[in-house]
């Protein structure tokens, strides 16, 4: 786990003097800057894919902050397909186009794992827990988010996401404007512990608030010395280690807690227990998955909210709920929204909502920022006539194919009518190849009841900071690798409630 020490560093970090704060912070720019320059190499070998232009530590740091810009400036760049740069003594290597696509994603030796917790840096890193996993305890974890999205399992989650709803709405008031970047993140932030934790979290407003502000505090301490040197006590990276203690401390009161009670509750904590897993199997799926789930269906339900905002999908999606409500709710029942909604059952959801799902389709392809990360554990392989060395990094983007003009005309146009591209792994919206999103069954589940609720609640439109109604949505921004925010200000959400009680 955490050694008392690295705690301590934290603790004594975060209460020194500006002065001892500027010091530390020097010191990792230095060896920064020692490390970086010298990790460029002379230059490509025959048949390796060309070098990244000035690809010392100082100029590849756009990767961590701006991906986006820089792996498009590095095609631009370099002319090529594919280019290379070092991550001090690492390789990694960028790919894109159909062949590399399909090679990338049907490559059995491209490590997910390894790929991710060395690029990425955004997951708490706990040894043991969340980081240097054996590969039986991430399958068993696998395994368990597979439990979770139990036919069984899902159908009792729609009461309490749809209660979760409920109680989050009423808490906007019966008009007013809001930024949906944050009140629908925070909103599937909650339905994300309830999901995937325990109800003595979910049920606590204010240990929900405070995880989510620990998460927050992961999210600005990734930086490009936290990735590439996280043995480096450095500020950055001692505010995350400090932020993954107080979450895994969170976690542990909360299993400690149910175990204590002996009460046995319908939650994912007690199918967790009840498969006698080991403390830290429970420990990681809790602290790893909440994150991992709260910021991709979080992105998600934001964008999807905005692009409904006065889009005339909206009126087909409403339709469309309604005549479930009209299929499965007795018409002289005077139940509340969220009651009415869960009397539809988890089939019915799944398999008859062909508008929402079109939404959730586009919606993926247009405002997920994803960069696929993987590591060669196999042998060299050759990618377009280029070498990738056994143990270089692999990288590619999923706006080669998402945002390709040739396979999607007017790409950043929201239009949930399009067709998947019919090339080789065209939409990669859940991922691709042996490597798909395992949570994807309740991902959607909650994102077709949070929509719902939305829609049938409240009568809203896109208005920017003066209130004035938006001619057009804002643009996903994909330098914001996490959330894909768009510019600050640019969107509001303005609401009145319905007639119907939530």
């Amino acid at each position: 786990m955490y050694t008392v020490g690295l705690q301590s560093a934290a603790d004594a970090f975060l209460f020194s003097s500006l002065k001892a704060q500027v010091a530390l912070a020097l010191l990792v720019l230095f060896i920064l800057l020692f490390f970086g320059f010298g990790s460029q190499k002379d230059g490509a070998v025959d048949g390796a894919p060309v070098f990244l232009p000035g690809s010392h530590l100082l100029a590849i740091t756009p990767f961590f902050r701006r991906r986006f810009e820089f792996l498009n400036d590095g095609f631009r760049k370099t002319g090529q397909s594919l280019f290379q740069f070092n991550m001090l003594r690492e390789t990694v290597i960028v790919v894109s186009g159909e062949s590399a696509r399909k090679s990338f994603f049907a490559n059995k030796h491209f490590d997910l794992t390894e790929g991710f917790k060395v690029l990425s840096g955004a997951i708490p890193v706990v040894k043991g827990v969340t980081s240097n996993l054996q590969t039986k305890r991430i399958a068993q974890i696998h395994k368990r988010l597979s439990s979770v999205q139990r036919n069984e399992h899902l159908s009792g989650l729609i009461v309490p996401i749809l209660e979760d709803c409920r109680r989050v709405m009423e808490s906007w008031g019966p008009s007013g404007t809001f930024d949906p970047f944050e009140k629908i993140y925070e909103l599937l932030f909650q339905i994300t512990v309830r999901s995937l934790s325990c109800e003595e979290l979910a049920d606590d407003p204010v240990q929900v608030a405070r995880l989510k502000e620990l998460y927050d505090t992961l999210d600005s301490g990734t930086t490009p010395a936290t990735v590439l040197l996280p043995w480096l006590p450095g500020p950055s990276m001692l505010k995350k280690l400090w932020a993954t203690k107080k979450i895994y401390d969170i976690i542990v009161r909360a299993i400690d807690e149910r175990e204590r009670s002996g009460i046995s509750k319908p939650d994912t904590l007690q199918m967790l227990l009840d498969e006698k897993d080991e403390r830290l199997v429970i420990v990681g799926f809790i602290l790893g998955l909440l994150v991992a789930g709260a910021r991709a269906t979080g992105t998600t339900a934001s964008w999807l909210i905005t692009y409904l905002g006065d889009h005339e999908s909206k009126d087909e999606v409403i339709t469309e709920v309604e005549q479930l409500l009209a299929n499965y709710v007795s018409p002289n029942v005077s139940h509340s929204l969220s009651q009415q909604l869960s009397s539809i059952p988890l089939e019915a959801w799944e398999s008859e909502t062909p508008v929402l799902d079109s939404l959730i389709r586009e919606t993926l392809r247009i405002a997920q920022p994803h960069t696929a990360m993987r590591r060669n554990l196999g042998p060299d392989v050759t990618i377009d006539g280029k070498t990738i060395p056994s143990g270089a990094y692999v990288v590619y983007p999923f706006s080669d194919v998402h945002l390709n003009p040739d396979l999607y005309p007017d790409p950043w146009r929201f239009d949930p009518s399009r067709e998947e591209a019919t090339v080789p792994f065209g939409y990669v919206g859940w991922g691709g190849g042996k490597t798909h999103c395992l949570g994807q069954r309740l991902a959607r589940l909650e994102l077709k009841l949070v929509t719902s609720m939305m829609l049938l609640g409240f009568r809203y439109s896109l208005v920017d900071k003066k209130g004035e109604q938006l001619n057009a949505p804002p643009q996903p921004n994909w330098n914001d690798i996490l959330l894909c925010r768009p510019e600050q200000g640019s969107s509001y959400v303005k609401h009145e409630k319905s007639v119907l009680s939530l």
